[in-house]
């Protein structure tokens, strides 16, 4: 399969996976906007040409939000792709208070391509809360995400600079 093809599949399935969710914000964005949001900081403002980061980028929430299987993921687009989503995959069993510790805990430890997606999910999240953040969240609650977005980033400094310009500029703007 060419790039392009794969990349549009992944594109396909994690529409119709995120098909009935929507994001926290006021206008209740489509979900599906996010993991687009991914794939254009990785390909337009990083100059990622790994079509396995933008692939994985594209499906990184779908095992942790959607039904999908870790087999699923691997029958439609190969161990690679399976891999690095499994390796920016929260266990939503577990409290989100250890989740969060353990995204800082790990990120330092995940592969390089890994790394690149966690930089564009950081940076697109803190983009999306610093403009239009979920209706509920106070501005302690903002203040917070920054900074643990933050340590988590700062664990896997090093991989692209210039993703990671990019995340600071983001964290720049956070909510005073």
């Amino acid at each position: 399969m060419t790039d392009l093809k794969l990349i549009m599949q992944a594109l396909s399935f994690a529409a119709h996976k995120h098909r009935d969710q929507r994001r926290k914000d006021v206008d209740a964005s489509p979900y599906i906007n996010h993991p687009i949001s991914l794939a254009s900081i990785l390909i337009n403002e990083g100059g990622v040409t790994d079509v396995n980061v933008i692939c994985a980028a594209l499906l990184h929430d779908t095992i942790e939000d959607t039904d999908t299987t870790p087999e699923e993921l691997e029958q439609a687009f190969g161990f690679a792709i399976k891999t690095i989503v499994m390796e920016v995959t929260d266990d939503k069993l577990l409290p989100k208070v250890d989740r969060k510790r353990l995204q800082i805990e790990h990120a330092a430890h995940v592969s390089p391509q890994a790394k690149l997606v966690k930089l564009a999910d950081k940076t697109s999240n803190l983009r999306d809360v610093a403009v239009n953040p979920p209706e509920n969240w106070s501005l302690q609650r903002r203040q917070e995400y920054f900074d643990w977005a933050k340590q988590v980033i700062d664990q896997l400094r090093g991989v692209h600079p210039q993703l990671e310009a990019l995340f600071d500029a983001a964290y720049a703007s956070r909510p005073k």
